[in-house]
């Protein structure tokens, strides 16, 4: 029987080598070599960061805070750079939601899936 964590070593190493991965570290290593580009993307994440802290914390997030928010999101993906390592993540994020639904298959076959569950 095969170590489950020498598996999960496979996969992680799969993903380091996969072309998505690949892809996004280029378009990350292009941002960071951008100092306008790095300012604007650092600023972008610490306003999510911020925002989804608030959110965890149960706090309310203010009318401003998303209008900020909204602009920051608008400048970055205006910026061509910042633009394609959103895109670049996006197709990471896919694969790797992909790769979770085929390592939980076994406990939605145990357990079943919430979409069975509500047809029943």
């Amino acid at each position: 029987m095969p170590n489950i964590y020498d598996s999960a070593y496979d996969l992680e190493k799969a993903i380091r080598n996969s072309d998505e991965f690949t892809r996004l570290k280029q378009a990350y290593d292009a941002v960071m070599a951008d100092e306008s580009a790095k300012q604007m993307f650092n600023n972008f994440r610490n306003t999510q960061m911020a925002l989804q802290e608030k959110q965890m914390q149960g706090e309310e997030i203010s009318e401003q805070e998303v209008e900020e928010a909204q602009k920051v999101v608008e400048t970055v993906q205006q910026h061509d750079d910042i633009s394609k390592l959103m895109e670049e993540e996006q197709n990471l994020n896919v694969v790797i939601n992909e790769v979770s639904q085929i390592i939980t298959k076994p406990l939605e076959e145990l357990y079943g899936s919430p979409e069975e569950e509500a047809q029943e």
